[in-house]
């Protein structure tokens, strides 16, 4: 089995260390996710590329924190679901939006969750959905642009969710608070 490093600035490969250095500034620590993407520099600096253009789409906060919990769940990933939990909430989305998602039912906002069941349809049908889940999501309101970023924040999910279930990525105790488990979920249904 592997043995994957958590990588800090003392011990990340050089070409890592302007991505760790101003991902450190931004956090206040260095997420062990981005410490252990860093023994592939080239997948950090996919990573958080695409992080940053995926924060220019047309989806607000909620919407886009929507997208990758719900890939996140779908994908089991324990470490993005709590990591985004408490970056959820620290960006303003409302608290039932959160537990909708950590939970896997339905949100209250009709047009969030359009985006959530299409979110879903997209990441179960590997980008294959059927042309009715296209029409309910652009009858809720969405675009065909919003279509192209969902597949880009499911894109962005893939990157992280594989990477921490691989690596078996370590917790971060600014996380730890909002710990999910796909077992916690099952019990609770």
């Amino acid at each position: 089995m592997a043995n994957f490093v958590t990588h800090t600035e003392d011990t990340a490969p050089i070409e890592a260390l302007p991505i760790i250095s101003k991902m450190t500034k931004s956090y206040g620590f260095l997420p062990n996710l981005l410490g252990t993407m860093a023994e592939s520099p080239a997948l950090l600096e996919a990573y958080t590329t695409l992080a940053g253009i995926f924060d220019k789409t047309s989806l607000t906060q909620t919407e886009r924190q929507v997208v990758m919990m719900t890939n996140n769940l779908l994908n089991d990933c324990e470490y993005c679901m709590a990591a985004h939990s408490v970056i959820s909430k620290m960006s303003g989305v409302e608290a039932d939006v959160i537990e909708g998602l950590r939970n896997n039912t339905a949100l209250a906002d009709p047009q969030l969750e359009a985006l959530r069941q299409f979110t879903i349809t997209v990441n179960k049908t590997r980008g294959w959905p059927e042309q009715q889940a296209v029409e309910a999501f652009l009858n809720a309101g969405y675009t065909e642009q919003n279509i192209l970023e969902v597949i880009l924040g499911t894109s962005l999910k893939v990157l992280s969710n594989y990477t921490n279930h691989i690596a078996q990525t370590p917790l971060d105790d600014a996380f730890k608070p909002a710990k999910w488990s796909k077992e916690d979920l099952q019990n609770a249904a």
